[in-house]
């Protein structure tokens, strides 16, 4: 819905007014103007719609969990539900250091919003992943440089198409850079644009396993004693 188009610092803004409303006991950081101690993962582009977005939040008391959820949620603005809360193992490492990646359905448009079929977009992208690099140019300090996507695109694979057209699956890594996904489409076919972007998945990978953040730093549960 529309609370797509607010920013990242919006969507911060929104969660810490949230938090205050439900009066949890959150921590703040020392020196002249403390602020709650939390942290959010990759940002999400202005615009783009998600499924899959986590925040850490460090609190100095235990509070219920199989509630917060419901809690926070009714505290924030529409468009914007927490669907599921963990007490995460202590020294957890950083979202933004763990994810390294991240998955979307993009529904693909041609330029001035001309139509584009799924066998025309199923070409371009066998096209594309048979090239040894997908090549963008992007300006940096008022210089234009190219850079190799091709690295950072696990998957891509076109599927049923939406109410607005044809839909590619993304995956892409994040680490040690990212792109974002109307950069792949310019590498794909400069023609091509997104006109709907959902981020469905982040993930962090360790050990050979691939988990969403809810599942990788985890607390552990202790087991309840039982009278025998």
């Amino acid at each position: 819905g529309k609370v797509r188009f607010i920013s990242h610092r919006d969507v911060a803004r929104a969660f810490e007014r949230a938090f205050r409303i439900e009066q949890l006991p959150l921590a703040f950081t020392q020196g002249f103007a403390p602020r709650p101690k939390v942290s959010f993962g990759l940002a999400l582009s202005v615009g783009h719609e998600s499924e899959a977005e986590y925040l850490d939040v460090q609190l100095v008391d235990e509070v219920p969990l199989d509630s917060l959820a419901q809690r926070v949620s009714d505290a924030l603005p529409d468009g914007i539900d927490v669907t599921g809360t963990v007490a995460q193992a202590d020294r957890a490492p950083a979202l933004q250091e763990s994810v390294t990646a991240v998955a979307y359905r993009v529904t693909v448009t041609g330029r001035d919003d001309e139509p584009v079929g799924v066998d025309e977009l199923g070409a371009a992208v066998d096209r594309a992943l048979a090239q040894p690099a997908l090549p963008i140019t992007r300006t940096r300090k008022g210089h234009e440089v190219t850079e190799a996507l091709r690295s950072i695109v696990r998957t891509m694979a076109v599927t049923d198409p939406d109410d607005l057209g044809p839909v590619l699956d993304l995956e892409l890594s994040t680490q040690p850079r990212g792109t974002r996904p109307a950069e792949v489409l310019t590498a794909v076919d400069g023609d091509l644009v997104d006109r709907r972007v959902l981020r469905t998945k982040q993930l962090i990978e360790r050990g050979g396993a691939r988990l969403e953040p809810l599942e990788a730093d985890a607390r552990s549960r202790v087991p309840e004693a039982r009278a025998s």
